[in-house]
């Protein structure tokens, strides 16, 4: 089925985009027009009946800035401090920003405690669903305030793909500062070919992955990428990539005529999200 067919009819969709993408390069802070075009992207994609989940990054990005730090801070502590101021600001940003379309949004803050408890689990997916009903997007991030190192999920690709099988997403995307999946680093390869379709994640596919980030707010690498693909493929929901400078690219994904790899879902019904939360900490 081709890519414009095969993505228009999608019910449900988690959106993450990152820090990297969400604030100017320069001096770190917000970027406001971005934020905006992004918010009246998923209005947009709201209104065409489609449940829509953003997962955003940000917050200590933004705390670290309210509270005067150029540099990224390395003590837990302050992080947790940073992530506490800003994600306040940062929710308030939101709030703002979509009530100017008239759309409601509430914010949902997770950590791998939430996923690994069978209680908390059914009770976050009770939530979501709720939200869903009422019409409301849910904002996630990572519970930074509280989080510690055998509890946080480390970067939000992997975040967002855990949140899509929780709420039985069919597409996840993954606004990032790159077009896709390349046969290559693009970076350091002039020659590096972008691929436009995955159908399915093989040991081939795999050994693309780079671990590293060249941004100074960002935590993924194209590796968090794969394993998000991973996650949400086995989950049952299709998974793109595609580069952020453009927000506008959303609508051209719903479209199929976007730029960017399309990971195709291949839904294991033995895959079981808690137990591969489980693995990941070992």
């Amino acid at each position: 089925m081709e890519t414009k067919e095969y993505l228009k009819n999608k019910k449900r969709v988690v959106v993450k985009i990152g820090s990297s993408s969400l604030n100017h390069e320069q001096t770190g802070k917000l970027n406001f027009t971005k934020l905006e075009k992004l918010v009246r992207e998923l209005c947009d994609i709201r209104n065409q009946g489609i449940d829509v989940c953003l997962v955003s990054s940000g917050a200590i990005a933004v705390g670290r800035q309210v509270m005067g730090f150029q540099e990224r801070v390395q003590n837990i502590s302050t992080k947790q401090a940073c992530a506490a101021v800003g994600q306040a600001r940062l929710m308030m940003t939101y709030q703002k920003m979509f009530a100017e379309y008239h759309q409601a949004v509430g914010q949902v803050l997770m950590t791998k405690g939430t996923m690994l408890d069978n209680v908390s689990r059914k009770n976050a997916q009770s939530t979501f669903e709720e939200l869903f009903r009422l019409g409301v997007i849910p904002i996630v991030n990572e519970n930074d305030t509280v989080s510690t190192y055998e509890i946080r999920f480390g970067d939000n690709d992997s975040l967002s793909a855990i949140v899509a099988a929780l709420v039985g997403a069919d597409l996840l995307i993954l606004l990032s500062d790159i077009d896709g999946l390349f046969t290559d680093d693009p970076h350091n390869n002039p020659d590096a070919k972008l691929i436009e379709v995955v159908e399915e994640l093989d040991e081939k596919v795999l050994s693309m992955a780079k671990g590293s980030t060249g941004s100074n707010v960002g935590t993924g690498g194209m590796e968090t990428k794969l394993i998000a693909a991973r996650i949400a493929t086995l989950s049952g929901a299709d998974m793109v990539i595609a580069n952020s400078e453009d927000v506008g690219i959303l609508h051209e994904i719903f479209q199929g005529t976007f730029q960017g790899t399309l990971f195709r879902q291949h839904y294991d019904e033995d895959f079981y999200i808690a137990d591969f939360i489980e693995e990941s900490m070992d």
